[in-house]
């Protein structure tokens, strides 16, 4: 068992809801400091509530997510006062939006969508907000020459570069990512899923990848959470989920990808 203090995310018994259908149903998970952890599942595994429960956007029904915040350790961001936890959560979590114009401003320069974050956390000086916008575009491979341009100019494969560099710029300990690659032409893909490998590995950050699709899951997370209708029925280490799936459920997944 994984000790609370050496983990950045730990998810106790989580459980939502919708009517009478359970989204998410006992589910349990710890995501170590430094560890990206993948979760897989068709539409309506529950994946995606999960998701935007860890995120702050909805309140589990019941059970506990813990974030190892700085100078008060594990903490259960659905215990905190509102305006507490509106207020600490943009600090130390980032969401990477499968749309990426739902985590840009469209109408703000590229630079500009990067140094809000760090303005907000009390930036203020010009040319440092400016060169960390410029180092941030070379690490996403932006041509700098577009750092005042505005996003809508960009392609989808840019805008979603664009949004990881905003999601980053800070160092969040905790990185949740939605579809990362969906909607995006398949080169496009490849080419997203070899920068976002390199930061996750070169950053150290701590990360939870959810998608519907196991080569993204394959080439970034470390262990494999797989989902159907609610409750988890399979994790562990990637390679060893998806070389050697146990539950029926999750050998469908795979024989699926196999025979495409």
């Amino acid at each position: 068992m994984i000790a609370e203090a050496e983990t950045t995310l730990s998810v106790h018994n989580l459980t939502r809801r919708f009517g009478r259908t359970l989204a998410c149903h006992d589910v349990s998970f710890t995501v170590r400091r430094g560890e990206v952890l993948g979760i897989v599942g068709e539409s309506g595994s529950g994946k995606s509530t999960l998701l935007r429960c860890l995120a702050g956007q909805m309140k589990p029904d019941a059970g506990r997510i813990l974030i190892d915040l700085p100078g008060a350790g594990p903490t259960d961001i659905w215990t905190m006062e509102e305006a507490a936890r509106e207020q600490t959560l943009p600090g130390v979590l980032s969401l990477v939006h499968q749309n990426p114009r739902d985590g840009l401003h469209l109408d703000v320069s590229a630079g500009g969508n990067i140094a809000e974050p760090l303005m907000v956390r009390g930036g203020r000086h010009y040319g440092s907000l400016r060169e960390a916008a410029l180092q941030w575009l070379e690490k996403v491979e932006i041509p700098v020459g577009r750092i005042d341009d505005m996003p809508r100019m960009f392609s989808g494969g840019m805008q979603q570069r664009l949004q990881i560099a905003r999601c980053l710029v800070t160092h969040p300990r905790l990185v949740l990512l939605d579809e990362p690659t969906g909607g995006l032409d398949v080169s496009v893909q490849a080419r997203l899923l070899d920068l976002l490998r390199g930061l996750v590995r070169g950053i150290g950050i701590t990360a939870v990848v959810v998608t519907h699709d196991l080569a993204v899951v394959r080439l970034l997370a470390d262990r494999l959470m797989v989902m159907q209708r609610g409750r988890v029925i399979e994790e562990g280490l990637t390679d060893q989920v998806l070389d050697d799936p146990h539950h029926p459920y999750t050998q469908l997944l795979v024989s699926s990808v196999l025979q495409a």
